[in-house]
Protein backbone atom coordinates (compact mmCIF):
# COMPACT_ATOMS: atom_id res chain seq x y z
CA UNK A 1 0.00 0.00 0.00
CA UNK A 2 2.76 2.42 0.92
CA UNK A 3 4.70 1.56 -2.23
CA UNK A 4 1.59 2.16 -4.36
CA UNK A 5 0.97 5.57 -2.78
CA UNK A 6 4.61 6.53 -3.21
CA UNK A 7 4.46 5.44 -6.85
CA UNK A 8 1.37 7.55 -7.49
CA UNK A 9 2.99 10.53 -5.82
CA UNK A 10 6.13 10.23 -7.93
CA UNK A 11 4.05 9.78 -11.10
CA UNK A 12 2.04 12.90 -10.34
CA UNK A 13 5.21 14.88 -9.72
CA UNK A 14 6.74 13.72 -12.97
CA UNK A 15 3.66 14.78 -14.94
CA UNK A 16 3.10 18.04 -13.10
CA UNK A 17 -0.11 17.13 -11.28
CA UNK A 18 1.38 17.71 -7.84
CA UNK A 19 3.43 20.72 -6.90
CA UNK A 20 6.47 19.81 -4.86
CA UNK A 21 9.70 21.10 -3.44
CA UNK A 22 13.07 19.41 -3.55
CA UNK A 23 15.29 19.12 -0.52
CA UNK A 24 18.88 17.97 -0.11
CA UNK A 25 19.19 14.87 2.02
CA UNK A 26 22.35 16.32 3.54
CA UNK A 27 24.02 19.73 3.19
CA UNK A 28 25.87 20.05 -0.09
CA UNK A 29 24.62 16.69 -1.36
CA UNK A 30 23.78 16.59 -5.05
CA UNK A 31 20.98 14.06 -4.66
CA UNK A 32 17.61 15.72 -4.12
CA UNK A 33 14.42 14.26 -2.70
CA UNK A 34 10.90 15.53 -3.21
CA UNK A 35 8.39 16.69 -0.61
CA UNK A 36 4.86 17.96 -1.36
CA UNK A 37 4.70 21.42 0.27
CA UNK A 38 0.92 21.37 0.69
CA UNK A 39 1.19 18.32 2.92
CA UNK A 40 4.10 19.32 5.13
CA UNK A 41 3.30 19.53 8.84
CA UNK A 42 3.22 23.02 10.26
CA UNK A 43 4.20 21.78 13.71
CA UNK A 44 6.55 18.85 14.34
CA UNK A 45 7.27 17.57 17.85
CA UNK A 46 10.05 15.09 18.58
CA UNK A 47 10.70 12.88 21.59
CA UNK A 48 14.46 12.55 21.29
CA UNK A 49 14.88 9.09 22.79
CA UNK A 50 17.69 6.54 22.85
CA UNK A 51 20.81 8.54 23.73
CA UNK A 52 21.69 6.32 26.68
CA UNK A 53 21.15 3.05 24.83
CA UNK A 54 23.17 4.36 21.88
CA UNK A 55 26.08 4.97 24.24
CA UNK A 56 25.76 1.66 26.10
CA UNK A 57 25.86 -0.26 22.81
CA UNK A 58 29.23 1.36 22.15
CA UNK A 59 30.62 0.79 25.62
CA UNK A 60 30.43 4.50 26.42
CA UNK A 61 28.95 6.37 29.39
CA UNK A 62 25.37 7.57 28.96
CA UNK A 63 26.62 11.16 28.95
CA UNK A 64 28.45 10.41 25.69
CA UNK A 65 25.12 9.52 24.11
CA UNK A 66 23.59 12.82 25.21
CA UNK A 67 26.58 14.69 23.78
CA UNK A 68 26.17 12.86 20.47
CA UNK A 69 22.48 13.69 20.54
CA UNK A 70 23.22 17.41 20.40
CA UNK A 71 24.64 16.88 16.91
CA UNK A 72 21.30 15.43 15.83
CA UNK A 73 19.52 18.40 17.41
CA UNK A 74 21.62 20.77 15.32
CA UNK A 75 20.96 18.83 12.11
CA UNK A 76 17.20 18.52 12.59
CA UNK A 77 16.81 22.20 13.46
CA UNK A 78 18.72 23.16 10.32
CA UNK A 79 16.65 20.77 8.21
CA UNK A 80 13.38 22.11 9.64
CA UNK A 81 14.45 25.64 8.83
CA UNK A 82 15.64 24.69 5.34
CA UNK A 83 12.44 22.80 4.52
CA UNK A 84 9.92 25.35 5.75
CA UNK A 85 8.66 23.71 8.94
CA UNK A 86 7.12 26.56 10.94
CA UNK A 87 7.14 25.09 14.45
CA UNK A 88 9.49 22.50 15.94
CA UNK A 89 9.17 21.23 19.52
CA UNK A 90 11.95 19.13 21.03
CA UNK A 91 11.50 17.16 24.26
CA UNK A 92 14.83 17.81 25.96
CA UNK A 93 14.32 17.20 29.69
CA UNK A 94 11.20 16.09 31.53
CA UNK A 95 10.24 16.68 35.14
CA UNK A 96 10.69 12.94 35.63
CA UNK A 97 14.30 13.10 34.41
CA UNK A 98 15.41 14.60 37.73
CA UNK A 99 15.17 11.07 39.15
CA UNK A 100 18.11 9.91 37.03
CA UNK A 101 21.57 9.63 38.54
CA UNK A 102 23.23 12.83 39.74
CA UNK A 103 26.04 12.29 37.23
CA UNK A 104 23.66 12.02 34.30
CA UNK A 105 21.58 15.02 35.35
CA UNK A 106 24.72 17.12 35.81
CA UNK A 107 25.93 16.07 32.37
CA UNK A 108 22.61 17.06 30.81
CA UNK A 109 22.62 20.44 32.56
CA UNK A 110 26.19 21.01 31.39
CA UNK A 111 25.25 20.18 27.80
CA UNK A 112 22.39 22.65 28.02
CA UNK A 113 24.81 25.46 28.82
CA UNK A 114 27.22 24.40 26.09
CA UNK A 115 24.41 24.15 23.56
CA UNK A 116 23.13 27.67 24.02
CA UNK A 117 26.65 29.09 24.17
CA UNK A 118 27.62 27.43 20.88
CA UNK A 119 24.36 27.67 18.94
CA UNK A 120 22.67 30.96 19.88
CA UNK A 121 24.54 33.04 17.29
CA UNK A 122 23.52 30.76 14.41
CA UNK A 123 19.94 30.40 15.64
CA UNK A 124 19.56 34.16 15.95
CA UNK A 125 21.16 34.75 12.55
CA UNK A 126 18.68 32.29 11.00
CA UNK A 127 15.78 34.25 12.52
CA UNK A 128 14.81 31.38 14.85
CA UNK A 129 12.53 32.27 17.76
CA UNK A 130 13.22 30.20 20.90
CA UNK A 131 10.54 29.39 23.44
CA UNK A 132 11.06 27.23 26.51
CA UNK A 133 8.17 24.95 27.47
CA UNK A 134 8.35 23.99 31.13
CA UNK A 135 9.18 25.24 34.59
CA UNK A 136 12.15 27.52 34.01
CA UNK A 137 12.17 28.53 37.67
CA UNK A 138 12.96 24.94 38.60
CA UNK A 139 16.26 24.94 36.68
CA UNK A 140 19.64 25.69 38.29
CA UNK A 141 20.52 29.39 38.13
CA UNK A 142 23.11 29.15 35.36
CA UNK A 143 20.77 27.18 33.10
CA UNK A 144 17.83 29.42 34.01
CA UNK A 145 19.82 32.52 33.04
CA UNK A 146 20.99 30.92 29.79
CA UNK A 147 17.54 29.97 28.54
CA UNK A 148 16.05 33.31 29.54
CA UNK A 149 18.80 35.12 27.67
CA UNK A 150 18.15 32.97 24.59
CA UNK A 151 14.42 33.68 24.69
CA UNK A 152 14.97 37.40 25.17
CA UNK A 153 17.50 37.61 22.36
CA UNK A 154 15.28 35.81 19.82
CA UNK A 155 11.80 36.91 20.94
CA UNK A 156 11.25 39.20 17.94
CA UNK A 157 12.53 36.72 15.34
CA UNK A 158 9.97 35.62 12.77
CA UNK A 159 11.42 32.42 11.30
CA UNK A 160 11.25 28.90 12.70
CA UNK A 161 9.56 28.75 16.11
CA UNK A 162 11.80 26.45 18.14
CA UNK A 163 10.17 25.15 21.32
CA UNK A 164 12.45 23.35 23.75
CA UNK A 165 10.56 21.35 26.37
CA UNK A 166 12.78 21.67 29.42
CA UNK A 167 11.82 20.64 32.95
CA UNK A 168 8.50 19.89 31.27
CA UNK A 169 5.62 17.65 32.31
CA UNK A 170 2.40 17.44 30.34
CA UNK A 171 0.10 16.94 33.32
CA UNK A 172 1.83 19.75 35.20
CA UNK A 173 1.21 22.03 32.20
CA UNK A 174 -2.51 21.24 32.32
CA UNK A 175 -2.67 21.91 36.07
CA UNK A 176 -0.82 25.20 35.52
CA UNK A 177 -3.34 26.25 32.88
CA UNK A 178 -6.29 25.31 35.10
CA UNK A 179 -4.86 27.31 37.99
CA UNK A 180 -4.35 30.34 35.73
CA UNK A 181 -7.99 30.21 34.61
CA UNK A 182 -9.18 29.70 38.18
CA UNK A 183 -7.22 32.77 39.23
CA UNK A 184 -8.86 34.86 36.52
CA UNK A 185 -12.29 33.67 37.60
CA UNK A 186 -11.52 34.45 41.25
CA UNK A 187 -10.35 37.97 40.38
CA UNK A 188 -13.43 38.64 38.28
CA UNK A 189 -11.41 38.91 35.08
CA UNK A 190 -13.13 35.88 33.54
CA UNK A 191 -16.61 34.40 33.79
CA UNK A 192 -16.72 30.62 34.32
CA UNK A 193 -18.99 30.21 31.30
CA UNK A 194 -16.35 31.90 29.16
CA UNK A 195 -13.91 29.05 29.71
CA UNK A 196 -13.68 27.03 26.51
CA UNK A 197 -10.98 25.15 24.61
CA UNK A 198 -9.53 28.35 23.18
CA UNK A 199 -9.28 29.94 26.63
CA UNK A 200 -7.59 26.84 28.01
CA UNK A 201 -5.15 26.63 25.10
CA UNK A 202 -4.28 30.27 25.68
CA UNK A 203 -2.82 29.36 29.08
CA UNK A 204 -0.53 26.62 27.76
CA UNK A 205 3.17 27.07 27.07
CA UNK A 206 2.37 26.82 23.35
CA UNK A 207 -0.22 29.61 23.39
CA UNK A 208 -0.58 31.17 19.95
CA UNK A 209 0.90 28.17 18.14
CA UNK A 210 -0.97 25.45 16.22
CA UNK A 211 -1.43 21.98 17.65
CA UNK A 212 1.14 19.35 16.75
CA UNK A 213 0.60 17.83 13.29
CA UNK A 214 3.35 15.22 13.48
CA UNK A 215 4.95 13.64 16.53
CA UNK A 216 8.11 11.61 16.04
CA UNK A 217 9.66 9.38 18.68
CA UNK A 218 12.98 7.71 18.12
CA UNK A 219 14.43 4.51 19.68
CA UNK A 220 11.43 2.26 18.98
CA UNK A 221 9.46 3.15 22.11
CA UNK A 222 5.77 3.76 21.45
CA UNK A 223 4.39 6.08 24.11
CA UNK A 224 4.01 9.81 24.74
CA UNK A 225 5.76 9.93 28.12
CA UNK A 226 3.74 12.87 29.46
CA UNK A 227 4.57 15.02 26.41
CA UNK A 228 2.09 17.62 25.10
CA UNK A 229 -1.13 15.73 26.01
CA UNK A 230 -3.38 18.63 24.96
CA UNK A 231 -1.51 19.63 21.80
CA UNK A 232 -1.33 16.08 20.41
CA UNK A 233 -5.06 15.31 20.50
CA UNK A 234 -5.17 14.77 16.72
CA UNK A 235 -1.50 14.44 15.89
CA UNK A 236 -0.14 11.85 13.49
CA UNK A 237 2.57 9.74 15.11
CA UNK A 238 5.66 8.14 13.64
CA UNK A 239 7.78 5.81 15.77
CA UNK A 240 11.31 5.30 14.48
CA UNK A 241 13.59 2.48 15.66
CA UNK A 242 16.67 4.66 15.18
CA UNK A 243 18.32 5.96 18.34
CA UNK A 244 18.33 9.75 18.49
CA UNK A 245 22.07 10.31 17.84
CA UNK A 246 21.69 8.46 14.51
CA UNK A 247 18.52 10.31 13.46
CA UNK A 248 19.64 12.49 10.55
CA UNK A 249 18.18 14.42 7.62
CA UNK A 250 17.48 11.26 5.64
CA UNK A 251 15.57 9.72 8.57
CA UNK A 252 13.69 12.98 9.14
CA UNK A 253 12.76 13.09 5.47
CA UNK A 254 11.35 9.56 5.73
CA UNK A 255 9.25 10.59 8.72
CA UNK A 256 7.89 13.58 6.81
CA UNK A 257 7.13 11.36 3.84
CA UNK A 258 5.20 8.95 6.06
CA UNK A 259 3.17 11.91 7.33
CA UNK A 260 2.51 13.19 3.81
CA UNK A 261 0.95 9.85 2.85
CA UNK A 262 -1.65 9.98 5.59
CA UNK A 263 -5.17 11.33 5.35
CA UNK A 264 -6.08 13.26 8.47
CA UNK A 265 -9.75 12.90 9.36
CA UNK A 266 -10.02 14.65 12.75
CA UNK A 267 -12.81 12.30 13.80
CA UNK A 268 -14.67 12.43 10.48
CA UNK A 269 -15.38 9.42 8.30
Amino acid sequence: MFAEKLGRLMQNMLFGKTKYITVAVSPGEAQQQALPPDNLPKHVAIIMDGNGRWAVQRGLPRSAGHAAGTEAVREIIRASDDWGIKHLTLYAFSTENWSRSKEEVNALMGLLLKYFASEIDELDAKNVCIRILGDVEGLPKAQRDAVRAAMERTKDNTGLNLNIALNYGGRAELVRAAKALAGKVKSGELEPDAIDEAAFAGELYTAGQPDVDLLIRTSGEMRLSNFLPWQTAYTEMVFEKTYWPDYDRAAYLNSLRAYSMRKRRFGNA
